[in-house]
């Protein structure tokens, strides 16, 4: 599933695209939504709340998307052929006499008010690269279930927006935390929340996703896929398992020198 900078930065390019400009092209391609056609509407903004996209036109309905692990947005200029995917993979259409963007196997697609919103991403906790960041409520939606792993605490959405599976491995491993820790056990849980806040912002503007400083390949990571490498910081091989119940479970990555505990995973 796309991390939350990625969807910020999807937003963001359907933003620049869309929004000011009135609809000439709209097509759901779904069954409830086949006859809904808002051509003739105003595209007001673009935005994402945690990994979800909201559409938002003037007058005050909402198209809500989700990418999960194989959705995509894809801009071109009017009668070009989208690139990379066939026309039956295509799900969205939203488009002015600028620009046309293709929504290839977007999820859960919905027309809603602006105030039916909550129902979609009401139960979201603090987004990381949204306006209502709060890192207090974020760490106090953490400690709310103290014997969870920290690992999964941080991909669960409620508790902060953004985090996906890559930059799990990667904030846990630049504060020294086995995935494994149970959230009671976390000494400074706002220090994790500062770094995902860190480098969420860091890489928000960009298609690149590096946590070290470097976007060279194999270069990029600390120890996201890098299972069976050594260890950057310290040579100890970095180790991979799967974490959390399926089918939610992830691979995860950590260094067990530079994260350890004694009742790591085997």
């Amino acid at each position: 599933m796309p991390e939350g900078d990625t969807v910020w930065l999807t937003a963001h390019r359907l933003n620049q695209a869309l929004a000011g400009r009135p609809v000439t092209l709209f097509d759901l391609r779904v069954p409830a939504l086949a006859t809904t056609d808002l051509r003739g509407q105003t595209v007001t903004e673009v935005i994402a709340r945690g990994k979800h996209l909201l559409t938002r036109f003037g007058n005050d309905l909402t198209l809500h998307s989700h990418l999960r692990m194989d959705g995509s947005w894809y801009l071109s200029r009017p009668g070009q052929r989208p690139r990379r995917h066939p026309e039956h993979m295509i799900r969205a259409l939203v488009g002015n006499t600028d620009w046309t963007a293709t929504g290839f196997r977007v999820h859960d697609l919905r027309i809603v008010t602006r105030a039916g919103e909550s129902e979609l991403v009401g139960h979201l906790g603090p987004d990381l690269l949204g306006p209502d960041w709060d890192a207090a409520r974020a760490v106090a939606n953490l400690r709310r279930d103290a014997d969870r792993s920290i690992g999964e605490a941080l991909l669960d959405q409620t508790n902060l927006a953004g985090v996906g599976n890559m930059y799990k491995c990667e904030v846990l491993f630049l504060e020294r935390t086995n995935p494994w820790t149970p959230v009671r056990e976390v000494g400074d849980l706002e220090a994790i929340a500062a770094t995902s806040y860190r480098v969420l912002r860091a890489n928000r503007d960009h298609p690149e996703q590096s946590t070290t400083g470097y976007v060279g390949r194999g270069r990029e990571h600390w120890v996201y896929e890098r299972g069976g490498d050594t260890c950057l910081r310290c040579r100890t091989r970095i180790r991979r398992a799967e974490q959390g119940e399926p089918p939610r479970a992830r691979p995860t990555y950590w260094c067990p020198g530079c994260q350890p505990r004694a009742e790591a995973v085997d």
